[in-house]
């Protein structure tokens, strides 16, 4: 028996189990057969973790804030004392005021400079979160596409050795729109993740029992995807060219799925860790900025503490002043902090933008210390030395997309060096003052940057994977390690 959908304005669906999961609209006029067979449609993407030893922990986590730092000229008053970047290059260098905080975890620290991503230095800082971790062209408009974050790359290697494969977080939660992401964390086909930003829902996650049915219903779901994705094979092959790339991209989300639900199954009878929660105020939301940011690190240092992950991700803010996270300037006593980076022109708008960035650098710094003051639970030292740490933004002078803001930390036991200033921009950076158009994202570099795919595949190296590329940029950084 045939069942022509055709009448469901193009839309098709797969049924198996009681279950109806609808596809993409296809151009492709199909009929889809009732019966089919029992093959499922096989996975794409990398394999899993090889089997690191529990000793042999490892661990990433990348942070993102957004809306660049401040860069006054050498020959503006604040630069002494307000700049991001240091002064000095090397292990001779000299942290700003606007830095000095990292200075007790000095030798657990590089900063970076004169690195960013090729194929989008010219797209305005606005739109250019998307591609902070994926390295991808997502452009300033037109058609979209992604690709896989620095995040999920290392999920995909480790992740089924915890209970959860990593850990998405963010002040917005969601994914946002194109170029407005509210997630720096991609999946293989380059899809947004969600990011979840209600404290009490992620602490509910890591730590507080499910109920007694979940084994029923994980196998209920096991069930319904076999039959899905068996039927998608029939309808495969009644697809035109087109149609079945996009048909493998959305099932491939589909066998991601049906993956999640077999690790689930492996994880139910394990109970969950206990923690105490008395010092957090799972209830705390963004209106309370210093409080909410510093209890979403506490997550993620929860989750790392108890291997529950390996992997997390957390974007602090959005781009372009949208979303509740603007707000988070409120913390030092200013209003919305996207404002602060047009009003360096002010009287103390130097020091201002720097006051709310040493914020942010501060409570990285706390989770920093954090990690740094506990033993490692899995093995020798500290569990920073085995957790590497990435901190930063995709702009750094008014809206440029070049010369991005970067810290490296932790990861010693992986052969990190660390202690240094790596000034790759050298005098060559772009910095003042907005004065109007051309901004400095429109303006050509004095010279070429560094790309920051070099870190992304030294980190994946010293992660343990075996790579000389990332987002087809071949080459690491060997002043690293």
């Amino acid at each position: 028996m045939k069942l022509n959908l055709d009448s469901l304005d193009r839309r098709r669906f797969l049924r198996g189990a009681g279950v109806a999961l609808a596809l993409p609209v296809f151009g492709s006029a199909v009929n889809l057969s009732a019966g089919t067979s029992s093959e499922a449609l096989a996975a794409t993407g990398q394999s899993g973790a090889d089997g690191d030893s529990p000793r042999d922990v490892k661990r990433l986590g990348c942070f993102y804030f957004p809306d660049g730092v401040p860069m006054p000229l050498a020959e503006d008053p604040a630069y002494q004392d307000w700049s991001w970047f240091p002064h000095g290059n090397g292990t001779d260098f000299t942290y700003t005021k606007c830095m000095e905080v990292f200075q007790p975890l000095r030798d657990h620290v590089t900063v970076l400079s004169g690195f960013s991503h090729p194929a989008v230095r010219q797209v305005h800082g606005h739109s250019n979160a998307d591609q902070f971790l994926t390295a991808a062209a997502t452009g300033s408009d037109g058609p979209y596409k992604n690709s896989i974050s620095l995040d999920q790359v290392y999920a995909n290697h480790i992740g089924d050795q915890t209970r959860f494969s990593s850990l998405v977080l963010s002040t917005d939660g969601g994914t946002g729109t194109p170029r407005g992401t509210h997630t720096i964390s991609f999946n293989r086909t380059g899809r947004a993740i969600p990011a979840e930003h209600r404290p009490k829902r992620v602490f509910d996650m890591l730590f507080v029992k499910r109920d007694a049915d979940a084994a029923r219903r994980l196998a209920l779901s096991k069930s319904a995807l076999d039959e899905l994705l068996a039927d998608a094979k029939t309808l495969r092959r009644d697809l035109a060219g087109n149609d079945r790339e996009r048909l493998d991209e959305y099932l491939d989300s589909v066998r991601q799925a049906e993956q999640r639900v077999e690790k689930a199954k492996r994880w139910v009878n394990t109970p969950l860790p206990t923690v105490e929660s008395g010092g957090l105020d799972l209830d705390v939301s963004p209106e309370d900025p210093q409080r909410y940011v510093q209890t979403m690190f506490e997550l993620v240092y929860l989750a790392f503490r108890t291997d529950s992950t390996r992997v997390a991700t957390y974007q602090i803010g959005r781009e372009n002043a949208f979303g509740i996270s603007d707000r988070l300037a409120r913390a030092v006593g200013f209003n919305l902090a996207h404002a602060l980076s047009h009003e360096t022109k002010q009287p103390g708008g130097w020091e201002r933008f720097s006051t709310y960035c040493g914020f942010l650098n501060r409570e990285f710094y706390r989770f920093a210390s954090r990690l740094h003051e506990t033993p490692e639970p899995a093995g020798e030292g500290t569990m920073l030395d085995n957790t590497l740490l990435l901190f930063g933004s995709a702009s750094s002078a008014f809206h440029l997309s070049q010369n991005y803001p970067i810290i490296l930390a932790g990861g010693k036991a992986m052969g990190f060096k660390h202690g240094q200033f790596l000034n790759h921009a050298g005098s060559g950076a772009v910095g003042g003052l907005f004065d109007g158009v051309p901004e400095p994202w429109m303006r050509e570099p004095a010279k070429d940057d560094q790309p920051l795919t070099k870190v992304f595949v030294t980190m994946l190296q010293q992660l343990g994977l075996e790579t000389e590329s990332f987002a087809g940029q071949t080459g690491g950084l060997s002043e690293l390690v």
